[in-house]
C-alpha cells in the first residue's frame, strides 16, 4: 500500500509480546521504516559506547535505560527520517519518552500488543539468540533449522542473561510499572488502539485490517 501522507506508528507491548514480528509484517505489508530501540541499543553495545556500556548494565539487571539516553538515541535516528513514514518498536516506554517524542512528532497510531505475562514467560524462557545479528528463535514455536545454531551464518545460538526466569520476571514488572501510563497517556490522546491474544498469528490479522482501514482513511484525507 503506497502512502500519500507521511504516517507515524508506534508499537507496543511487553517483551516478548511479538513486537518485532508484528512489526516485520507492517514493513513489509504497509512500507513503513522500521525504527526498533533494540537494534539502536545492541548497536550501541557491540560498539562499547559510553552509552552503550551504560546501557549493557542496565540490561543485565533487568532494568530500562534511563529517559535521557533513550530519547537522544531515539530522537537522533528520526531525524534522518524527515520525510518518511515509520514504525517505532520498543520507544517510548515511560511517560516522558513519549513527551520527549510530542514535541518533535506528531504520532498518528499506537498499537498495543496485550499478552498475557504468564505466555511471555514461557516463550522467553524457551528463547535463544543469535547475539551478533539480534535473530532469535523459540524452541517450542520458532525452532532453528538445527538446534543450538543460527540459520544463517550456522554460529552457535546463546540463551541470554535477560531470558532466564527471575530476569523475565523483574522485566515484566519494570515494564508493567513504567509503561503502562504510557498507554494511558496515548489513550487520552485518541490514539490507542489495543489487541490482545497469546498468538501472534492470530493477532495479526486484526492489526493488518486496523492499518488498512487506517491508511485508507489518511489517503482520503490527503486527497
Amino acid at each position: 500500500m503506497a502512502l500519500h501522507k507521511i504516517f507515524r506508528a508506534v508499537i507496543m507491548g511487553p517483551p516478548g509480546s511479538g513486537k518485532g514480528t508484528v512489526s516485520a509484517r507492517i514493513t513489509k505489508s504497509f512500507g513503513l521504516k522500521h525504527i526498533s530501540s533494540g537494534d539502536i541499543l545492541r548497536a550501541n553495545i557491540n560498539a562499547k559506547t559510553e552509552l552503550g556500556l551504560l546501557m549493557k548494565s542496565c540490561i543485565d539487571q533487568g532494568q530500562l535505560v534511563p529517559d535521557d539516553v533513550m530519547s537522544r538515541l531515539i530522537l537522533s535516528d528520526l531525524r534522518a527520517l524527515d520525510q518518511s513514514s515509520w514504525l517505532l518498536d520498543g520507544f517510548p516506554r515511560t511517560v516522558s519518552q513519549a513527551e520527549a517524542l510530542d514535541q518533535t512528532y506528531s504520532v498518528d497510531t499506537v498499537i498495543n500488543l496485550n499478552v498475557p505475562f504468564q505466555t511471555i514467560k514461557q516463550r522467553l524462557t524457551s528463547r535463544w539468540t543469535h547475539l551478533p545479528s539480534g535473530r532469535v528463535y523459540n524452541i517450542d514455536f520458532n525452532p532453528p533449522k538445527v538446534r543450538g545454531l543460527d540459520d544463517v551464518t550456522g554460529e552457535p545460538l546463546i540463551q541470554r542473561d535477560d531470558d532466564t526466569p527471575e530476569t523475565v520476571t523483574r522485566r515484566l514488572k519494570a515494564y508493567e510499572t513504567q509503561t503502562e501510563p504510557v498507554l494511558e497517556y496515548y489513550r487520552s490522546k485518541g490514539v490507542l488502539q489495543t489487541f490482545s491474544g497469546t498468538e501472534t498469528n492470530k493477532i495479526w490479522p486484526h492489526v493488518e485490517a486496523f492499518l488498512h482501514r487506517k491508511l485508507s482513511s489518511v489517503s482520503q484525507r490527503v486527497a
